[in-house]
């Protein structure tokens, strides 16, 4: 009996317990639905790479131009002394026409061409203050120092064309309201008063005093058109005549009155202080006065000084005429 409910017990504690039917959530129950169209969407076709001959052959790489060096002008001799130091240049080159090989604009020009007549606009960049071999057919003819042969007409009449031209300066810079004139007044440089006390003198001899050439009355008509016209180009005149005066006509002047005149100083030549002081102060004036020129005015004095010193040139061969 013992057995019996002893196994039962043992049966009862080994049994599985009875299986139970697991019920999904509610929530988890997936519903079938009606399958759903699907449309398919096809893109326009992407359009086709062009063929290899029609296409642009690529651009062949250039080689990079090396920078060219910054041009400066070049400068003018004397450029960086004052426009009086350029003129001197100008000077030497027609003293020594041999010597220069830079061709002129204005020196072709004859000695009657208009007044104030401006520097090209390629004057600027080129040889626009070049002066050509004006003097040399004059340089060519002219006399020799032995072959000198002065004649009292001839200087009289150079002495008359002389006081023109230094009357006509003279009388611009006095009377002129142009303030760059102002500076040039009393400068002690003056000529016209000794020439008239020199002529007064040759009257006196019985002497006869002729009226201006065509030469003296042309330059010097020239001289008043271009005074009103342009400072910058008569103050070359006025500078240059002074200089070429003091620098070689005193020299011929003295020879002259050595043969004609028994060695009588006249008072066209003599100062009553130092005349090379005297010139400097004007050079300094219009270096100074030239430092608010351009370049083309400046190109223009050394233009008017070609023209001056053929002027000039051509009076001092009146005396040998």
């Amino acid at each position: 009996m013992l057995l019996v409910v002893a196994a039962a017990a043992a049966t009862a504690v080994v049994a599985p317990p009875l299986s139970r039917r697991v019920v999904p959530f509610a929530s988890l129950r997936i519903h079938r639905t009606r399958a759903l169209a699907l449309a398919v969407a096809r893109c326009s076709p992407y359009p086709s790479a062009p063929a290899a001959a029609d296409a642009p052959a690529p651009p062949l790489p250039q080689e990079a131009k090396p920078k060219r060096p910054k041009r400066y002008p070049k400068q003018y001799p004397g450029e960086a002394v004052g426009v009086a130091e350029e003129m001197r240049f100008v000077a030497m080159r027609l003293r020594n026409p041999k010597r220069t090989t830079i061709k002129d604009t204005a020196g072709a020009e004859d000695a009657d061409t208009g007044p104030g007549s401006e520097a090209s606009e390629d004057d600027e960049d080129g040889d626009g203050g070049g002066v050509k071999e004006e003097h040399e057919k004059e340089e060519e003819g002219e006399v020799q120092e032995g072959e000198w042969m002065p004649s009292m007409e001839g200087f009289v009449q150079y002495l008359v064309d002389s006081k023109l031209v230094f009357d006509t300066i003279e009388r611009v810079v006095a009377e002129s309201t142009d303030v760059a004139y102002v500076y040039f007044r009393k400068s002690g440089l003056e000529r016209s008063a000794s020439i008239s006390k020199d002529l007064e003198q040759f009257r006196e001899q019985g002497i006869v005093i002729p009226d201006p050439s065509a030469l003296g009355s042309t330059y010097a008509t020239y001289l008043t058109e271009l005074a009103e016209s342009n400072a910058p180009a008569f103050l070359s005149h006025y500078y240059n005549i002074y200089f070429a005066h003091i620098a070689g006509g005193v020299a011929i002047g003295n020879k002259i009155c050595k043969k004609i005149l028994d060695g009588r100083e006249l008072e066209f030549y003599k100062w009553d202080t130092d005349a090379e002081l005297l010139l400097k102060d004007a050079r300094e004036k219009l270096n100074e006065l030239s430092k608010h020129w351009t370049r083309k005015d400046r190109n223009l004095c050394l233009k008017e000084a070609a023209k001056c010193f053929q002027y000039l040139g051509k009076m001092v061969r009146i005396i040998i005429s």
